[in-house]
Order: C-alpha cells, then structure tokens, then sequence
C-alpha cells in the first residue's frame, strides 16, 4: 500500500510539473498582447480594441461633423440622458434594467440611431439585436410623436498614413441595414514618394496583426487629435485624412 501510495503522488506531481511547463512555453510562444511593443508601458488593454475604440471614436465624431445643427448623442450618453435631455418625452417611464443602456450615435433631431460594429455576420448579428433592444426600450417611454427608428445611408471612410510614406491604414464604415453601421479596417503597404492618392488606390489588404498591435493606440489617439484639434501623439509622424479630404 505504502508503494502505491507513493507512486500516485509521484503521477500527480508530475502531471503538475508538466501543466506548469506547458503553460510556461505557451506564454513564451505568445506573450500578452498588453506587452508588446508600441505601447504604454502601464497599458493593459487588448490590441484589438484600440482599433474598436478608434471606430467608434471616428465614426461618432463624423457623424457630429455631417450634422452639426442636429442634437446627438454619442456613447456613453444613456437612455435617461437622451430622452430627458432629448427632449423626446419622461425619462422616468424608462425601466431601471434599460435606463443605462447606451447606443453608440442617437440623432433626437431625425429621431434615428446607430449601433456601430466590426464588418462580419457576428458584428451584424449583434448590432441587429442591440438596434431592436434600443428602439423598444425607447419607443416605450417617447412621446406619441418622438417614435425613433433605425438610421440609413450613413457611410465614409478615413485614411491614417505612417511616417509619410510609410504604411497606410484606411477606416470604412457602412450601413446595409436600418440602425447597423459596420466598420473595417484595411492595409496598404508602403510605397515611399507616392501621394496619398496613389497609396489609396493600391492594393488593399487586410490589416496585418502586428501593425494593429504596435500602432493600435497611436491610431486611435491621432484620429481622436485629428478631430478635436488637439495634441498629436508622441511618435506619430504621419497624417489623418478626414473624409472631407478624400473626396
């Protein structure tokens, strides 16, 4: 008994031992994606979603610009803050599980809002489900005559390029259904002395992981300077061309 006791502690620190160095090569193999280069050193935020920030930060802030006369609210604004201060109807009808809920661009001026995701099934799928959640909630507590529905033919692109001349990002953004507003990033790649004319014509290719993991949030900090006039990022040597630039 003595002996098969031992050897069944020996398996199992063993299988410990190996556990250990199996998770040990695996982040070896790929470290944390708040670790990589490119980034603040206290940043702990996923590569990817600074470039979903930098969408939702460009495309709200575009809309604002086509519209400047309307009344717009952008996330974080909540249900309560837009029906109260919309000026659409009593925000106390708004139960307290919807009140907080917070849709991505709300005009009460055209009565239309807008859920903004990534250009695939699963963002479509999502942004379908969260427009109907929005509406009906909404629509419950507005006046007879504030009913909102779902936006249509908001669409644009902007362009990033590195370094002058280096590699050129774009962000696209369309509506192919009432409400749902998809985005997609894309790649060109670099072609020194070529205007940026001449790079947006390349050809156009998904945007490779290790640029959005090394210049992810300098994207998202340019784009947020390039609307509100404000400080470039350090590092950033390149150019944001607005839509009003590209046509």
């Amino acid at each position: 008994m003595t002996e098969c006791g031992s050897r069944r502690r020996y398996g199992w620190r063993l299988a410990g031992f190996l556990l250990v160095l199996v998770l040990a090569l695996g982040a070896q193999a790929e470290p944390p994606s708040f670790k990589l280069p490119g980034r603040k050193p206290d940043s702990r935020e996923p590569w990817d979603a600074f470039l979903g920030k930098a969408a939702h930060l460009a495309i709200g802030k575009q809309y604002l610009v086509q519209y400047p006369s309307r009344t717009v609210f952008l996330d974080p604004d909540d249900l309560s803050t837009i029906v109260g201060e919309g000026k659409l109807g009593n925000p106390k009808r708004l139960s307290k599980f919807v009140r907080l809920l917070r849709p991505d661009i709300t005009d009460t001026s055209a009565l239309v809002l807008f859920e903004i995701k990534p250009d695939n099934e699963e963002g479509r799928e999502e942004g379908r489900e969260q427009v109907g959640r929005y509406l009906a909630a909404l629509n419950e507590a507005v006046n007879p005559d504030k009913k909102l529905k779902g936006g249509t033919g908001f669409e644009g692109s902007l362009l990033l390029e590195f370094e002058n001349g280096g590699a050129l990002w774009q962000l696209s953004w369309r509506t192919p259904e009432p409400g749902v507003t998809l985005y997609r990033w894309s790649y060109r790649r670099e072609k020194p002395h070529a205007s940026w004319k001449e790079r947006a014509a390349q050809k156009e290719e998904a945007l490779p992981r290790e640029e959005a993991e090394q210049r992810g949030e300098m994207a998202e900090q340019a784009i947020r300077a390039a609307y509100e006039k404000g400080e470039w990022p350090s590092g950033f040597h390149g150019q944001v061309y607005l839509p009003v630039d590209c046509h």
